[in-house]
């Protein structure tokens, strides 16, 4: 039996085939307009029947590309009246200082589809206003003529007390529309992040639940999960009626699967470093995977536990085009799948894949393991088109430059801007574009060690299989933290492991809780893991985020965080095959800092445990190339990682 781990990126699909024993690889173009077509596309090009298939893991994009195109429902807020703009006014921030041109996004739900209800709920969870009905039939019959094909309930404080909201979403219900309650989504205070979360779950449900039903009965009835932006793994059911949970399913993938695989080696600071086709995404792991429950994505504010990944539009099919006075540029826009970098034979435009085509940097007959035809001529004209009269080398080489600079900044915002030394760390390189960029980026941060885990191309895929089955719960429950309120807080999660329980089905559960805690009087909040010494452990948090502590104020607690864990599903990492011959190595030029320099060659697969070899070097395989330059010195570890130390 077979368990099927999925990434449907930008521009290519991953598979990740384990039978228990053995592990296979697949890698498809996506196929945007409807993801399933690659998925179905590479399974079906596995020798198996889908009955030998025990379970797929899906990581999907459908929900982020939906918000990023704006293609979502056409949906209704009710919220408590005089409330109707909350969503329009946000924090007040701008995102661009100094750009007085700069507008924010569009908000997914217009003013004409705002209505208010009068009633009202206290922070202590009273209910001092009851919804009129009278006023609710009015609204319903107002959008019943609308063509509202999603409606989102968020009232004020329905965290304390959801009663309002149950009995508005139940008269609401007769219209026949999918419905979120923000109280059971995210039943946490800050009033302007709740509101954006209920939105845009509501926003994605249809084109979603609309998938997940198609994908579902594709497949035949074959077990389906689908893999949250926390890390962990939950029904394909759940996902439709959460998407909001989903939108970073694809990259939590990758940074779960490389943080399980380097553990394993003693490795646990880690910078992870995933360079696809269309994007980079980097995460920062000290120990631990991080995590966060306050993000934004496509100018929407979302509230949802996941894990803490920064998204850059920086990936091999970015294209390089140039800006007014001649400036060279590359990115965010994407050449995609289709028509994909010019080499793929049918785009015109340069991209970054092309210009490490013209450097020799990659093999035309070893992309996707010599199965996809590539046209390097094409990547020649399309680099000539921005500088008719430059060396083509060193338009290349520029465009690699300047893509690298702009990924070393985000990955400096992520480890320096957050009060980390990137030296301390590993980078783990992964993603079909990233083992050509990663030893560059980690001589410009003073990170001596690369690794580069099997399959490079495939990790998120089979990260989902490595992925543990859990559910998050979050409620606002505010305390202090000293010793006196301990007792209260304990019930308070024996209530949330109790509705955890209620909620799984399960009585086997696994618990691990935190709190978000602040000193009083501050407006944002620090996660912490929860226990007696949670206030000295903020205390030590505070300083090494802020750089300094205020042991004379009160700890107070917020939010408590419980993660239910359910046991059984995930699979472990097995050691890569010891033995066989000395692998054999070519030679071939390549560019590099202006000039030809050789390089051996060896195919990635045959790199055996302990082995050890010397840049300047160009390993191949299936899913990915990899460009490791001189002055290193690389080992197999135990895992088949290529472990790579950068010289000075």
């Amino acid at each position: 039996m077979l368990s099927v781990g999925i990434d449907a990126g930008g521009t290519f699909t991953d598979f990740v085939f384990f039978d228990g024993k053995n592990i296979s690889v697949n890698k498809v173009p996506s196929t945007p307009r409807d993801p399933s077509i690659a998925v179905l596309k590479g399974l079906r090009s596995h020798p198996i029947e889908f009955s030998d298939i025990s379970e797929i893991i899906h990581g999907t994009t459908v929900a982020t590309n939906t918000l990023l195109e704006r293609q979502g429902a056409k949906t209704c807020l009710i919220t408590t009246k005089g409330f109707e703009d909350v969503i329009e006014i946000r924090r007040q921030n701008r995102e661009k200082l100094y750009d007085l041109s700069w507008n924010p996004e569009i908000s997914l739900v217009p003013s004409e589809l705002r209505f208010g209800v009068s009633e009202r709920t206290d922070y202590r969870g009273c209910v001092l206003v009851s919804p009129d009905e009278v006023e609710v039939t009015e609204i319903i019959e107002k959008i019943s003529s609308l063509g509202v094909e999603a409606i989102a309930v968020c009232f004020l404080h329905s965290y304390a007390n959801p009663e309002n909201e149950r009995a508005v979403g139940a008269t609401f219900g007769k219209l026949g529309v999918p419905i979120t309650l923000s109280s059971e989504l995210v039943a946490e205070f800050r009033e302007y992040e709740r509101t954006s979360t209920t939105v845009l779950n509501s926003y994605l449900i249809p084109k979603v639940s609309e998938y997940m039903r198609s994908l579902s009965r594709r497949l035949e009835g074959e077990s389906l999960s689908i893999m949250q932006s926390n890390g962990g793994v939950i029904s394909a059911e759940q996902a439709a009626e959460g998407p909001a949970k989903i939108v970073l399913s694809g990259p939590a993938g990758g940074v779960v699967g490389a943080f399980e695989i380097c553990a394993l080696s003693g490795r646990k600071r880690i910078i992870t470093y995933d360079m696809g086709g269309t994007s980079t995404d980097i995460s920062l792991c000290d120990g631990k995977i991080s995590f966060t429950t306050e993000n934004t994505l496509g100018g929407a504010a979302l509230k949802v536990p996941m894990i803490n990944i920064s998204t850059i539009g920086a990936g091999g099919g970015s294209i390089a085009y140039m800006a007014e006075g001649g400036i060279l540029k590359v990115g965010p826009r994407s050449a995609g799948a289709d028509p994909g970098p010019a080499c793929y034979g049918k785009g015109v435009l340069p991209t970054v894949t092309d210009a490490n085509i013209v450097l020799g940097r990659m093999d035309p007959g070893w992309f996707l393991g010599g199965e996809m035809k590539i046209y390097p001529k094409r990547s020649f004209e399309a680099l000539r088109s921005l500088a008719p009269d430059h060396p083509m080398e060193d338009i290349a080489e520029s465009v690699i430059r300047i893509s690298n600079s702009n990924m070393e900044k985000a990955l400096r915002v992520i480890s320096v801007g957050r009060g980390y030394d990137p030296r301390e760390f590993s980078l783990v390189s992964f993603g079909g574009a990233g083992g050509l960029h990663a030893c560059d980026l980690a001589r410009s941060l003073g990170i001596r060690e690369v690794v580069f885990p099997r399959n490079p191309g495939a990790l998120s895929a089979y990260g989902m299989l490595l992925a543990d089955s859990f559910k998050d719960y979050g409620v606002t429950f505010f305390s202090s933290a000293d010793d006196d309120h301990l007792e209260e807080t304990d019930r308070k999660f024996a209530d949330l492991e109790k509705f955890a329980h209620t909620d799984l089905g399960r009585d086997d559960l696994r618990f691990e809780k935190q709190v978000d805690a602040r000193y009083r009087r501050q407006s944002h909040e620090l996660t912490i893991p929860y226990s007696e010494s949670m206030a000295r452990d903020f205390h030590c948090e505070h300083e090494r985020v802020y750089g300094y502590m205020k042991e004379s104020s009160v700890v107070e607690v917020v939010t408590l965080r419980l993660r239910a864990y359910i046991p059984g599903r995930k699979i472990k990492v097995l050691p890569a095959s010891s033995g066989g011959p000395e692998p054999r190595f070519s030679s071939k030029e390549v560019i590099f800092e202006g000039r030809k320099i050789r390089v051996r060659c060896c195919e990635r697969e045959k790199l055996r445990p302990g082995f050890r070899f010397a840049g300047p070097c160009v390993l191949y395989e299936r899913t990915a190339t990899a460009f490791i330059p001189p002055d290193t010195e690389c080992e197999v570890d135990d895992y088949g990682s290529v472990v790579v130390n950068i010289g000075s």
